[in-house]
């Protein structure tokens, strides 16, 4: 007959063996060890297991080292074993990958996620135990960081989504995640919306056909005049356009080089073209229809690089844009992106009906109308009317006001058409700066527009110029000298 258990948890097992009895994380063990069961070794046994379940709750007991004859030790849980906080970032990153393969999650969601892991949380908790970390750990880590309100909630999205996904194997524990809360992003936080004014976005695809020819040229004026996403432009292929009933089909988008059977919103979207954004298509067609025949194409895509492959990545259309923006035309930055914004503001301003425009845009009306409402107030008669020459592509010039020389300088009324000229010298580029795709904001750098006159034409000063003498421009004949020089306020 087998004695009694001398605690709870340890019994005899026959003449030869003492089983030990407990949880780990609600499963129940009960290994055994070749020992003879005496009142001796039973005690031994009872303070061994006392050991055992403190270690299980310090998260450090090791089973297989504490039992290496446990006979189901390869089907053991591993629940049993602690999991670093590295262990549950690469379980939840390989159910990303799995999301990502049946296109459930973007590649650029599953690559942000990566790359916040490896830079932010893996150096500062990866190697600890998962069940121990703490919500004031993990908030001294993300305030830890100076970043911007937006980038703080990019920093613990990824974080709390991996603890919530680790902390479904122990529902019956607190997730310290779950109290991690991301800034609320006021209308204040938004990076101000900064259309060009048409006479700008003139003179800057005049000097863009000029600096890089009729590829470059052709992209950038097409985008100025449709609204498309960077993304979504370099993915349109030439099956997509319907040129006699002036449509292009929206329906797919390219990413850090990767193609997208969807777009931003996951919603297709039928794009009607104005006669200039027609005018430029059927210019390009004909320019890739020569180059395919000069055996330089050998693919669908629409817009391409000089060389005829296509653009697989937005950095190189990017430093083409800054390189002609900023060295060319010594002009204040903007965003490529703004060439979107640009194109949503005059559609509205020409009084286009909000919800066509927002369609068109791939835009929620409310947000359309919250984001460039500002822009439509104040418009003028001439204002309209240029816009509306320009997006028929007709060329005219309008004669602008005198400048003040007391205040910043107003924008002359004026719409023009392009005005090709023969492709002067390339330009240096520059450093490249990385972008690698994905939607680019509308942030601005310092500085105050200036202008060249249009090919051919001398004209006045076209926008906001900045504060400087004008009387190096004056010499040139891009400006009409000033009777009283002065400083213009910046804009």
């Amino acid at each position: 007959m087998g004695r009694r258990p001398i605690s709870g948890g340890v019994r005899a097992k026959g003449p030869h063996r003492i089983q030990f009895d407990f949880e780990i994380d609600g499963v129940r063990y009960r290994p055994t060890v070749e020992r003879a069961p005496s009142e001796a070794n039973l005690r031994r046994a009872a303070k061994q297991l006392e050991d055992i379940k403190e270690r299980i709750a310090r998260g450090t007991f090791d089973f297989a080292e504490e039992f290496p004859s446990f006979r189901d030790l390869k089907k053991l849980n591993s629940a049993s074993v602690p999991r670093t906080c590295n262990d549950v970032f690469d379980e939840f990153m390989t159910h990303c990958q799995s999301r990502m393969e049946r296109n459930d999650l973007a590649f650029a969601t599953f690559d942000g996620y990566r790359k916040i892991f490896d830079s932010t949380w893996r150096p500062e908790i990866g190697a600890q135990i998962f069940d121990q970390v703490r919500y004031s750990q993990l908030v001294k880590i993300a305030d830890a960081r100076k970043v911007t309100k937006k980038t703080y909630n990019n920093v613990v999205s990824p974080l709390r989504c991996a603890f919530e996904y680790g902390y479904r194997d122990h529902p019956e524990k607190h997730n310290p995640a779950i109290g991690l809360k991301g800034f609320r992003i006021t209308k204040k936080d938004r990076p101000v919306v900064d259309p060009f004014p048409i006479h700008e976005a003139e003179v800057l695809i005049a000097q863009i056909h000029r600096d890089w020819g009729e590829a470059q040229g052709n992209y950038d004026e097409f985008r100025f005049f449709t609204g498309l996403r960077p993304s979504e432009q370099i993915a349109l292929l030439v099956s997509d356009c319907d040129i006699s009933r002036g449509k292009v089909n929206i329906t797919k988008a390219c990413v850090l080089s990767r193609d997208k059977d969807r777009t931003k919103t996951s919603t297709d979207r039928i794009v009607d073209l104005c006669p200039r954004a027609l005018l430029v298509l059927k210019r390009q067609l004909a320019f890739r229809a020569s180059l395919q025949l000069a055996s330089k194409i050998r693919h669908d895509h629409v817009f391409f690089m000089e060389n005829g492959k296509p653009i697989r990545n937005l950095n190189y259309p990017w430093v083409r844009w800054r390189t002609t923006l900023q060295i060319s035309l010594k002009a204040r930055y903007r965003e490529p992106y703004c060439a979107r914004h640009s194109s949503v503001t005059w559609n509205l301003m020409i009084g286009k009906n909000h919800l066509w425009v927002a369609k068109q845009h791939g835009h929620g009306v409310q947000t359309m109308l919250e984001t460039y409402a500002a822009w439509t107030e104040g418009t003028t008669e001439a204002d309209i009317e240029a816009i509306k020459r320009a997006m028929e592509g007709i060329k005219t010039v309008v004669p602008c006001r005198a400048p003040s020389a007391f205040g910043p300088l107003k924008p002359p009324k004026f719409g023009t058409g392009l005005a090709l000229a023969p492709h002067g010298k390339r330009l240096s580029i520059g450093k490249p700066k990385q972008k690698n795709g994905g939607e680019r904001g509308i942030r601005t750098l310092d500085g105050l527009l200036t202008h060249t006159p249009l090919a051919g034409a001398r004209l006045r000063p076209l926008g906001h110029l900045s504060g400087r003498d004008m009387s190096p421009f004056a010499e040139r004949g891009m400006i009409p000298a000033l009777s009283s020089p002065g400083k213009a306020k910046g804009t």
